[in-house]
């Protein structure tokens, strides 16, 4: 007899709170499969980076998107030497205020990886079970693989098992792709170098564009609302060097305006009350705020280093 699929009524489905949706709020979803796609020299791999250290760290990612989940993040970075990978994520730390030798971010070291091989997919997957990643980065998907990008019927099988890893193992996968050169016409998920297939996977896309001097973000969402035109800029202070998000004056933008110092003090009263730290669930509920307007708060006051956050939740700054 043939074995059935299993079935469940939709009501009885699986609930996500708010809170739970999202890995990088508005920036990236949680456990989603995705891609940060632009032309060469479009800064994809310090984005992907960036990326990393928001989730091993708890600091926003651009100094604007607070990480609703932090963990280990696995890496495999296959057109940078392990030195340049190194000193990139320590610019990071510095402009982020993070501690380098606390990121429990690993790096995968082997000289090749490659998806299309049924030994290196199953050593990676072995790797993800071992590990257990909250997000997973492989940079670039040109490196990892010898087939036809333009050939659907060998793209999808790569994608199906990096999709496999994140629905077994409950981890973010995030790709970093090349887009065509001088298809700056074309809508931004279109622009991606191969088969469409690799568009159409992605739950959370970042897609980077070059005008002028500046960089054009685009964040594409399969089950959210997106955002476009979002100006950054790769901006070095000292040994650190790192993307920030810049409004249309040319300073440092924030989501919206800045809360309202009543808002930032209220969380921080709630905070002062507490002596451990507090999941951000059950934080919302003791400030009685929505989730978008926590969401922003939490980011300027995690900026501002005035709230920390670790794995067991948010608490205020030691002094």
């Amino acid at each position: 007899m043939i074995a059935l699929f299993p079935t469940s009524p939709a009501h009885q489905l699986e609930r996500r709170p708010p809170e739970r949706r999202w890995l990088i709020d508005a920036l990236w979803a949680a456990q989603a499969v995705g891609i940060v796609g632009g032309e060469p020299k479009c800064c994809k791999s310090f984005l992907a980076l960036d990326i990393a250290l928001a989730v091993a760290s708890g600091a926003p990612c651009l100094r604007r998107f607070p990480p609703a989940q932090t963990g280990r993040v696995l890496l495999y970075a296959a057109e940078d030497a392990l030195h340049i990978v190194r000193q990139r994520l320590h610019g990071l730390a510095l402009a982020a205020g993070v501690d380098f030798a606390t990121l429990d971010i690993q790096v995968i070291t082997a000289p090749s990886l490659r998806l299309d091989r049924a030994g290196d997919q199953e050593r990676l997957r072995a790797t993800v079970e071992a590990l257990r990643p909250t997000l997973l980065v492989l940079d670039p998907f040109v490196r990892l693989h010898r087939i036809d990008e333009n050939a659907a019927a060998e793209v999808a099988p790569m994608l199906a098992d990096l999709r496999d890893l994140q629905r077994h193992f409950r981890c973010a996968v995030l790709l970093v792709h090349h887009a065509r050169k001088g298809a700056a016409h074309l809508r931004a998920g279109q622009a991606l170098r191969g088969s469409s297939e690799l568009h159409a996977w992605g739950d959370s896309n970042l897609y980077l564009r070059r005008q002028g001097a500046s960089l054009r973000l685009t964040i594409e969402h399969r089950a959210a609302p997106g955002q476009d035109g979002l100006v950054l800029e790769l901006r070095a202070c000292g040994d650190a060097l790192a993307l920030h998000l810049v409004d249309s004056d040319g300073g440092a933008a924030a989501r919206d305006p800045a809360p309202a110092a009543s808002r930032l003090d209220h969380i921080e009263q709630v905070l002062a009350r507490l002596s451990a730290p507090i999941p951000r669930r059950e934080l919302r509920r003791a400030c009685r705020m929505r989730d978008s307007a926590l969401s922003d708060a939490l980011g300027h006051l995690l900026t501002a280093g005035r709230v920390v956050k670790s794995p067991a939740g948010y608490q205020l700054a030691p002094l």
